[in-house]
């Protein structure tokens, strides 16, 4: 096996170790460390990737680097800045913004997040982890302890908290939120092993999510904003079977299989999370047609905690008041079964809540400024943003019924969150 050297000291009388390329090296990204100082580690990274001596070498500018309190087993590499990154000055970054997004597998929240790279007007790499000029988003599966034969061979599934590293995903996101720098583990979904680690800098917006962003309580309270996708077992199984046969080339059997596995641990420690969300985003099968087997028309609620600081919940025509409104006919087209909204307070989880409810589809999108209209507290920041935003992702899943208006919505939500808390403004894309 091929060896990295690693020189502790100064140039007379130095120690020097070594580090498997295994633990270095993957298709994904890798790194060429040096200890310095024994045992504060320097990591360079470029971009484009260049063989040498077996070892993929990654060089722009230089963090120094220190070993991750809670690195152990199979993230022993993962580590933290020892100070604060020079790229909070190089982006003009005076406090990183931390959002969590809660979701099972399968649950929209890839789209959800490209309508959020839209609202911030921000574009995002390709890479394993998003990474743009303004936004980052980061898969929480990356902190999973087991791959997925270690995962099989201890009887665990990636939803049990005792599959994931709540140490390292704390420190790390914690770094993050205080400006510095950290080297994160990757988990590989295409191989289901845990590759090396990846250099992820401090950003105005970072987006953690995943299934457990809201799970641990000290990871939870690093958030400023937390969304919680719940869809209804019905709506799941549906959209897990077109995208996972449709994309991944799974059979139908093993969906289904995958769905039954998972349930007890979704019920046990994913589900609950979302009575600790600001706000929910539920998905329901209609009630607009009865007995509906194809579960194509949907029921979309949009719970809004109240007492959240400085958020303002949406609601249609009055506030406080509870209604129920269809405006199908001459201002807005509707197809078979229509479209219903109710508004007004609630009950979730022994809370007051404020809920928006869209039940049906719309027929065609320029016509939603109606609709938008009657909505009040969108955070718009010009008349008929919500509309431009639905126009813009037309081909988006969701964009004809309540899942990508709400979607909208939220994303315009962090965006204020955002400027309340750095006292920014952000400026809308007007196309």
């Amino acid at each position: 096996m091929e060896q990295a050297a690693f020189v502790c000291g100064g140039a007379f009388g130095a120690r020097r170790s070594t580090l498997s390329t295994s633990d270095l090296v993957s298709s994904r990204s890798a790194f060429v460390a040096r200890r310095s100082n024994c045992g504060v580690v320097k990591f360079s990274f470029q971009a484009s990737r260049a063989k040498r001596s077996g070892v993929v070498v990654m060089a722009t500018e230089t963090d120094t680097m220190v070993k991750a309190d809670s690195a152990t087993g199979m993230h022993t590499a993962a580590a933290v800045s020892a100070e604060i990154s020079k790229a909070m000055a190089k982006k003009g970054i005076e406090r990183p913004v931390i959002i969590g997004v809660a979701a099972d597998s399968g649950c929209g929240k890839s789209t959800f997040l490209r309508r959020v790279a839209d609202i911030f007007g921000t574009k995002l790499t390709k890479a394993h982890t998003p990474q743009g000029e303004f936004l980052t988003v980061i898969c929480l599966d990356d902190f999973h302890t087991h791959d997925r034969m270690g995962r099989r061979e201890a009887g665990v599934t990636a939803l049990d908290p005792a599959a994931n590293n709540f140490d390292l995903m704390y420190e790390q996101v914690k770094a993050l939120k205080e400006g510095k720098s950290i080297m994160k583990p990757i988990y590989n979904h295409e191989t289901g092993e845990i590759d090396p680690p990846e250099l992820v800098e401090p950003n105005h917006l970072v987006v953690i999510e995943g299934l457990h962003p809201i799970y641990d309580e000290r990871v939870r309270e690093l958030l400023d904003f937390s969304v919680y996708l719940d869809l209804a077992d019905e709506v799941k199984i549906a959209w897990k079977i077109q995208r996972d046969m449709a994309e991944r080339g799974h059979t139908l059997e093993a969906i289904l299989a995958s769905i039954e596995s998972r349930k007890p641990d979704f019920a046990a420690f994913i589900d609950p999370q979302k009575k600790h969300a600001d706000v929910v985003m539920e998905i329901l099968p209609t009630e607009l047609i009865p007995d509906d087997d194809e579960k194509k028309v949907l029921r979309v609620r949009l719970i809004q905690n109240e007492g959240i600081e400085g958020y303002e919940p949406v609601f249609l025509f009055d506030e406080g008041s509870t209604m129920e409104w269809i405006p199908c006919g001459k201002k807005l087209a509707c197809s078979y079964p229509g479209i219903k909204f109710r508004s007004g307070p609630d009950t979730y989880y022994d809370k007051s809540v404020d809920v928006v409810d869209c039940d049906g589809g719309f027929e065609k999108l320029d016509e939603m400024i109606y609709v938008e209209s009657h909505m009040n507290n969108t955070s718009t920041k010009f008349y008929g943003e919500v509309t431009q935003q639905l126009l813009k992702n037309s081909s988006a899943p969701g964009s004809k019924n309540g899942t990508g208006l709400f979607q909208v919505i939220m994303a315009l939500k962090m965006r204020e969150a955002y400027e309340r808390i750095t006292g920014r403004s952000i400026t809308p894309a007007l196309s």
